[in-house]
């Protein structure tokens, strides 16, 4: 539990300070190598035989074991230390969730590379302000996804790509750039690597050099280069050191409660180019012996065959997600039977043939600076326990609340800045110093709102700047939204504010309805006020279609952008 001062203070005295600790990491149980290497060497020496990875394509299925796993990272690591990389090089991977992925990932990690995922949703403009500040020396990408052909946006960025043989790129817009690999069924393009002449160039590689080096790695050495996906703006590189990812991968099993004998199959769709995504997802996974069921791009029919073949027990969804499984036309006609690990409130657990009644670990905070999670309640917490909450302190965690425009830390049960340290923070952002990033003391002002009551329990209230502020309350868009997500027919739901005469701001429900769905505005807000104080029910409920409401690649919603939409239309008539 964490360490919470003790509020004795009597009526009317101060209340103490928001400030709040979780306990020292060093008692932190289930913890094993704290680096890349040391936990995939683990894992494959608990569960060498167990599936690993299951994917099928058109040309079959794939399945590999943890001693194949780890059998195709030496084939990397090999393959990269031919091509000169070693510590600290920068090894980018631009893939899909493919088995390749995975072994990229950790490949690189055991030649003491610094991995940098880069995501398939990035634009040509994106990945060419990806490429230029990750400094990557070796780009490891899927040609083909969807409609986008990676080769040849990176040629239309470079075109001495086109001109160099493989291996053998001089780049003024890429400098650090020498050499591009290609994994899927389409041709690698020109100045590209096959992903099987990429192996074999390691072949002469000695295995035990690799082995070697992977040993020499340090939890404090830095491990990977991930990306936000932030709403506003371009995203922020965040470099974390191994020791920071292993915890979470190791401490994601914790989470969810998952034991070896429970034979975890954890479908996802999602990027492991995000890091909640890699930690809860492939983490919780593989730390407990489980196999991930991969699925290169979102399709919900396909998405269910898989979920009903593989005996998927486990699902890492976002919401939108779960709205089109439900909306697909073999929803009602699969067998789900096999479902144990999905949240007893999610559309999942509605399906008819779905008994399991479990509580996923869903009251946390965190974000890609802390690489995850830095305050959770485990799986199957009970409501007066959490309390509604966004978790209690972890391990080594220190979770403080200020005000946003002095640093001063408030009294407990008043509303501020979330700040957080502990030992799974960033390393910093790349390409800014430490001191422009961190406080005085150490700690990440995160630009989150929200505020510690007497138990020590955080209560996360959305980004500051996203708080809406109508006739001199404050009201919680993300508290309106998850009222919104239980109200029948409504598919996609974000709440903005609104600029207004004499309130400052109104509150605004902005819908996508289920395909079909006869939604009207005043049954929304019957809906909501049965659920919610009358300051915080929308004075406006507007219906959008789902494409005109854009989405950053991670599916977050533009709220910039609908608050701009919204305004517009409900802007008095011109003339």
């Amino acid at each position: 539990m964490p360490v919470a001062e003790s509020d004795g203070a009597q009526p009317g005295a101060a209340r103490p300070p928001s400030v709040v600790s979780g306990p020292p990491l060093a008692d932190e149980p289930g913890l094993g190598a704290l680096t890349l290497p040391g936990f995939l060497r683990e894992v494959t020496a608990a569960y060498g035989e167990r599936e690993a990875l299951v994917m099928h394509t058109g040309e079959g299925v794939t399945r590999w074991t943890y001693a194949e796993l780890w059998e195709r990272a030496i084939e990397v690591a090999q393959a990269l230390r031919a091509c000169g990389v070693g510590k600290d090089s920068r090894v980018g991977v631009l893939m899909t969730n493919r088995p390749e992925w995975i072994a990229a990932a950790f490949g690189a990690s055991l030649t003491g590379a610094v991995v940098v995922t880069l995501s398939t949703f990035s634009t040509p403009s994106e990945l060419d302000h990806l490429l230029r500040v990750s400094g990557v020396s070796v780009l490891l990408f899927e040609r083909s996804v969807l409609k986008t052909d990676f080769a040849a946006v990176l040629t239309e960025l470079e075109p001495e790509i086109g001109k160099a043989a493989p291996g053998a790129l001089q780049s003024a817009r890429f400098p650090f750039l020498r050499r591009l690999v290609s994994v899927g069924d389409a041709a690698p393009g020109p100045g590209t690597d096959t992903w099987d002449g990429f192996l074999a160039r390691g072949l002469d590689q000695p295995r035990e050099l690799v082995e070697a080096t992977a040993a020499s790695v340090r939890p404090s050495d830095t491990a990977v280069l991930f990306f936000s996906s932030g709403s506003t703006s371009r995203p922020k590189g965040i470099l974390s050191a191994h020791r920071g990812v292993a915890v979470q991968l190791w401490r994601c099993r914790r989470m969810y409660g998952f034991r070896p004998e429970d034979e975890v199959r954890c479908w996802t769709a999602n990027g492991f180019f995000w890091s909640g995504n890699f930690a809860m997802a492939l983490g919780a996974t593989f730390s407990s012996g489980g196999a991930i069921v991969l699925q290169p791009t979102f399709a919900p029919v396909e998405a269910l065959e898989l979920m009903q073949a593989e005996r998927v027990n486990f699902l890492y969804a976002w919401p939108h997600q779960w709205a089109q499984l439900e909306g697909a036309p073999n929803w009602s006609s699969v067998d789900l039977s096999s479902m144990r690990f999905v949240d007893h409130n999610s559309l999942i657990a509605r399906h008819p043939t779905v008994s399991a009644r479990w509580f996923e670990p869903n009251h946390a905070y965190g974000n890609t600076e802390t690489f995850t999670l830095a305050t959770c309640f485990p799986a199957n917490t009970p409501p007066e326990v959490h309390g509604g909450s966004s978790g209690e302190a972890l391990p080594g965690v220190t979770v403080r609340i200020v005000d946003p425009l002095t640093g001063a830390v408030v009294p407990r049960g008043e509303r501020g800045e979330i700040c957080v340290k502990g030992p799974t923070l960033m390393l910093g952002y790349l390409g800014t110093p430490l001191d422009e990033t961190l406080d005085a003391e150490g700690f990440l002002r995160t630009g989150d709102g929200g505020h510690l009551d007497d138990t020590g329990r955080l209560f996360w209230e959305g980004r500051l700047t996203d708080i809406i502020k109508t006739g001199g309350a404050n009201v919680s868009p993300l508290e309106v939204d998850e009222a919104l997500a239980a109200c029948p027919g409504v598919k996609v739901t974000q709440t903005v504010g609104v600029p207004h005469e004499t309130l400052g701001e109104i509150v605004v429900a902005c819908v996508v309805p289920h395909e079909g769905a006869a939604l009207e505005a005043e049954a929304v807000r019957a809906f909501l006020r049965e659920r919610l104080a009358s300051y915080k029910v929308p004075r406006r409920v507007l219906f959008f279609r789902e494409d005109e409401i854009e989405l950053t690649g991670s599916a977050k919603i533009k709220s910039g952008e609908l608050r701009q939409l919204a305004a517009r239309r409900l802007a008095p008539p011109v003339g």
